[in-house]
């Protein structure tokens, strides 16, 4: 069985997702076999894996980091919130059902078994897991039925590390309120403290941290340094969501939709050189970009009536007009199209008219589709011309099946490769000159997307294209990947680390 660690946080965004993919890369450069764990999810970006199952996209990023295949077993329970009061529950992959928060907290040790048998199944195949917990272990309301924190720990006996970020101010009574509202045995769990996202002189810091150390009467690892790093964040708490300035060659806009889903699909465009991307939930803050973004929401229906209530719909028509580039990717490229029905009340039932720029009609049905997907872009003309013949990699999730009305509107063909439940080949977008649409999540990770689209806004702003540099985004990520574990190399006691590993 796999030796096994885990990382928890004081608080929400203290940095638990990259630290615990550092720890991946640092035991994969080590020589180990090594993959992430975290039991429980909440979090509207998700991922397909090649059998067609859904998984948060933290775990993805994670074992990417490890080097290995994104697996379910990594992430069997995931949460993604329809409202202020429920989530849409995913277990071991497939959609279980919608629950509010107080029937889940009812039905949470019920899972226990699926929890262990994806852990201990993992654990067969690896020499070490790396656990992330989620929120804080301190929340006592919620401890009775804890399953993410102190309570998975002690299911499978893992160590502790905690984390504590000191960007956000109180570090120091952050980790000792923590470990002050521990039970005994649980804060026997606790091996060790990490000072995440520091900024300045770490000398400054020391007399605090042997204060700390005398307090809590638990070691402090390290302090790991502020990192600006180009990697998919956890959840919507990401500072990039609260990027709305752009001082870059060329600027892109994403549509910032209230129940906004896998806003990861665009992170690429903010690695690329000269290329801006900003999130805008106003007709003021939009500006005049260069393109426009509409996501994926885990509501269309009632993302799209937010966008007529605060008067964007003209705005994004006045910019699809003059010509400038449009892009919706799933619930976005529903909304493009002319109608969408919900006869099943699958969203909130009805009908409801589109933006009319893409000559598509939507119906929503009860099945959700998820699949892994390879295709290219057909023959195109007009503004997206040069991506004509390209391929790409991606995947489908979602409700409802979209119709092109209009054999004028240019298709994007996707070829299925991989299990789900969709059927084998089938339309999946339309391009209609410089709008298009797609279901295809993850099509801008394609490094040759990507580089072609931004070429064309560079021609399209008159800009000089022999500056560009072509960017290879797996390539990138390894790099940013190897200097999270550097980092943490340098700044954290790995000795230490491999101690509480051995000691297990």
């Amino acid at each position: 069985m796999a030796k096994v660690i885990m990382v928890q946080g004081t608080t929400s965004n203290a940095g638990k997702s990259l630290v615990t993919a550092a720890l991946c890369r640092i035991f994969h450069q080590d020589g180990y076999k090594v993959a992430p764990f975290k039991s429980q999810n909440m979090a509207l970006n998700s991922y397909i894996t090649k059998e067609g199952l859904e998984m948060g996209r933290a775990q993805v990023m994670q074992a990417e980091a490890a080097c290995i295949e994104p697996d379910v077993r990594m992430n069997p329970i995931l949460l993604k919130p329809t409202g202020d009061k429920g989530s849409q529950v995913i277990l071991n992959g497939e959609v279980l059902r919608d629950m509010t928060v107080k029937e889940y907290y009812t039905q949470k040790t019920v899972l226990i078994p699926h929890i262990l048998n994806a852990y201990n199944s993992l654990a067969k195949e690896y020499d070490i897991i790396v656990i992330e917990g989620a929120g804080s272990p301190a929340e006592i309301n919620l401890r009775e039925n804890d399953i993410v924190n102190m309570g998975m720990a002690e299911l499978v006996d893992a160590p502790v590390i905690l984390v504590g970020d000191i960007d956000r101010g109180g570090v120091f009574a952050s980790i000792a309120g923590t470990l002050l509202l521990l039970t005994d045995d649980e804060k026997k769990r606790v091996k060790g403290t990490v000072i995440n996202k520091f900024r300045g002189d770490v000398e400054l810091l020391k007399p605090g941290l042997v204060m700390l150390e005398d307090i809590t009467k638990v070691d402090v690892l390290g302090v790991i340094p502020y990192m600006k790093l180009e990697l998919d964040d956890e959840d919507s708490l990401s500072e990039r969501l609260e990027n709305n300035s752009s001082c870059n060659l060329i600027d892109i806009a994403v549509i910032k939709l209230p129940r906004m889903s896998n806003f990861t699909d665009f992170n690429v465009f903010g690695m690329c050189n000269n290329v801006g991307l900003r999130y805008v939930s106003s007709v003021k803050g939009l500006g005049e970009p260069d393109m426009i973004i509409i996501p994926g929401t885990k509501n269309t229906i009632e993302d799209l009536k937010w966008l007529r209530q605060i008067g964007l719909e003209p705005r994004i028509k006045k910019h699809a007009n003059e010509g400038k580039a449009l892009f919706g990717i799933c619930g976005g490229y529903q909304m493009l199209g002319e109608k969408i029905y919900d006869p099943d009340n699958v969203e909130s039932g009805g009908e409801i008219r589109g933006l009319e720029l893409l000559k598509t009609e939507t119906t929503f049905y009860k099945e959700k589709i998820r699949t892994q997907i390879k295709g290219k872009f057909n023959n195109i003309e007009g503004f997206y011309k040069e991506l004509s013949n390209i391929e790409f990699e991606g995947y489908e999730i979602h409700m409802g099946d979209t119709d092109i009305k209009d054999e004028n509107s240019l298709s994007i063909i996707n070829v299925v490769s991989n299990a789900g439940n969709k059927p084998s080949e089938s339309e999946n977008g339309a391009v209609n000159d410089n709008i298009a649409g797609s279901y295809i999540h993850g099509i801008f990770d394609n490094s040759q997307v990507v580089n072609t689209i931004v070429k064309i806004l560079y021609e399209k702003k008159g800009l000089t294209v022999e500056e560009l540099e072509n960017f290879d985004i797996k390539e990138f990520k390894n790099t940013q990947y190897n200097i999270l574990a550097q980092t943490v190399r340098n700044t954290v006691d790995m000795k230490k680390i491999h101690e509480i590993l051995k000691d297990r």
